[in-house]
């Protein structure tokens, strides 16, 4: 038989995408209603194809975001044009269909169909009932491909290790290795977000507010917060990747991200998210069950504003605003003494903007980009004049909160010559007003807290708001 007239098989799931389409139907489920969870179990006793099918009918994944592997596309449509081209999936057959259909190079295509799951063993009997013993080539990924590739003539592994190119090699000719991306070091720092540790710094406020820096108790109490704030964040940020698969692949930016981009397997977002949380919430506990609360309110809040808050148009500021100030509170827990009204105050003013400065940032962009609204928000581009109002408006007002404050007595348990501190307010009138004209130009950065801690001229003003305090001592 000539070379043109074998057929090509290919795989769909970690092969030609970067992803898996049942992980990626089901957690587009769960975003919507997590009591699907018992849904699946249930459908699952009917067999993995029954359950493929249930979640394929309701689930919403768009063909055209996934994370194709390019390498794989460029070469069925540039180096094997002229061959039956199949794809040949585990994933159900809707799901396939419409992958089939937006990269239009498939002839056929063969899928699970709510009866059989066409993976593994199956996959192979049913490739070699239709086309022979050794009478395709197949391309796959994974350990269970193995079955198939012992009928095929020739393998094509993708994304895989030396150690299944050399098993498929005992079954057959090795006709062609895409080598794997594995996820690096690197990339897992990405997908935990280990520089949004830097936000978690709010919790050594309370400690500099009551002037116990130099206790050593309050202080490594307090570092240890730090990382289980860190701990319980990363997780949730993985979580939130896995359920906001769709938008961020719709964002100029987000659709870098490791899970959205397919550099990191959605498997492994699966393992990591309860493993860290679980760990964040054990050392909690050993620091001060008192802490514990304060951050399963943390990571209650956290999780209702992955799931739901964030799509609600100014629940999700506010929301924000709260998840910043609750780090305080866990801070003001492990320092113990008591916690200020006033500092409550005052950070809930001022993260309201930064909350709004970071929607108005999102929104700017997608302004840029020609787009009218925010994919997976409530927001439209014209809602941008009033959410700068409205920020401005919020940040000013933590400098009347904190002007307040300096002219009450509370201020003069604390400082000695309190009347000082008013210095801090210009400060930080003149920082909430520069990077509100950074945002309204369209160069801020996508957490204006990160900024605040990164940027050179705010961290001059840090420096400078010290001084004023040490002088007020």
């Amino acid at each position: 038989m000539q070379e043109s007239a074998i057929p090509l098989c290919v795989d769909l799931d970690g092969t030609l995408i970067r992803s898996d389409l049942l992980v990626e139907s089901a957690l587009s489920l769960l975003r919507r209603n997590p009591l699907y969870l018992l849904v699946f179990v249930a459908w699952l006793l009917r067999g993995k194809a029954h359950l493929k099918r249930e979640i394929a009918r309701r689930a919403q994944v768009d063909a055209a975001c996934l994370p194709y592997d390019e390498r794989v596309v460029s070469w069925l449509r540039d180096d094997v044009k002229g061959r039956p081209r199949i794809l040949c999936t585990a994933s159900d057959a809707q799901l396939a269909q419409a992958v089939a259909a937006h990269v239009g190079v498939f002839d056929e295509v063969m899928a699970s169909d709510g009866e059989r799951n066409l993976a593994g063993r199956n996959k192979g009997e049913a490739l070699r009932e239709r086309y022979g013993e050794r009478g395709f080539d197949y391309a796959g990924n994974e350990y269970r491909d193995l079955h198939v590739w012992k009928h095929a003539r020739r393998a094509i592994v993708v994304n895989a290790g030396n150690g299944l190119a050399a098993a498929a090699a005992r079954e057959c000719e090795v006709d062609r290795v895409f080598e794997a991306s594995r996820g690096s070091l690197r990339t897992w720092i990405k997908a935990l977000r280990l520089h949004q540790w830097l936000k978690n710094l709010l919790v050594f406020l309370p400690l500099f507010a009551g002037h116990r820096v130099l206790e050593t108790v309050p202080l490594l109490s307090t570092v240890a917060a730090f990382f289980i704030f860190g701990l319980c964040a990363s997780g949730v940020y993985v979580l939130n990747d896995l359920f906001d698969l769709d938008a961020d692949r719709r964002h100029p930016r987000k659709r870098l991200r490791p899970f959205a981009a397919g550099t990191l397997p959605l498997q492994a977002g699966l393992i990591a998210a309860p493993a860290l949380t679980l760990l964040a919430f054990g050392l909690a506990l050993i620091l001060s069950p008192a802490f514990a609360g304060v951050l399963a309110i943390y990571y209650a809040m956290t999780l209702a504003y992955s799931l739901w808050l964030k799509r609600v148009v100014m629940v999700d500021v506010v929301a924000l605003a709260g998840l910043y100030t609750v780090r305080i509170v866990g801070g003001a827990v492990v320092v113990g003494g008591g916690l200020s009204f006033w500092l409550l105050a005052f950070s809930m003013f001022l993260f309201l903007s930064l909350a709004m400065l970071k929607r108005y940032t999102e929104l700017h962009a997608m302004q840029l980009g020609g787009k009218a609204t925010a994919s997976g928000r409530g927001y439209a581009v014209d809602d941008l004049p009033l959410l700068q109002s409205l920020g401005g408006s919020s940040g000013y007002l933590s400098v009347l909160v904190l002007a307040l404050y300096i002219n009450s007595t509370a201020s003069e348990v604390l400082y000695h010559r309190p009347q000082v501190l008013w210095l801090l307010c210009p400060l930080l009138l003149y920082w909430i007003s520069r990077v509100w004209i950074i945002a309204h130009r369209g160069a801020m950065h996508d957490d204006p807290v990160v900024f605040a801690l990164v940027d050179r001229v705010s961290r001059i003003i840090l420096v400078l708001c010290a001084l004023v305090v040490a002088g007020a001592i």
